[in-house]
């Protein structure tokens, strides 16, 4: 049983005890999310749709982890003594499936 979901402009796919990292929320570890933009659910061959969202259909998730990416963007030009480094920290929100309820 699986379920896709939306959440800010991003579509997702979600599995009973898989991880998903979404963007950044205000919320605590432990915490308790419903994701209500259900796009589709799946069981056992048989797929239910919405059209955009299914009606009553959520995904209850639970907040594990606060992980974050960091790029960095380096600029230089040779023989002109220009360098400039300049790092970016993206916070995310790491979930995990508790139920698909559809």
């Amino acid at each position: 049983m699986y379920a896709i979901f939306e959440d800010g402009s991003r579509q997702y796919r979600a599995e009973e005890g898989a991880t998903v990292v979404i963007d950044h929320r205000e919320c605590q570890l432990g915490d308790t999310i419903e994701l209500t933009s259900v796009l589709l659910i799946e069981n056992n061959g048989d797929a239910k749709i919405g059209l955009p969202h299914l009606a009553g259909a959520k995904i209850v998730a639970e907040v594990v982890d606060f992980p974050s990416v960091k790029t960095v963007a380096q600029l230089f030009r040779r023989r002109k003594t220009i360098r400039r480094l300049r790092g970016h920290r993206q916070p995310f929100v790491r979930l995990k499936i508790k139920q698909i309820v559809g």
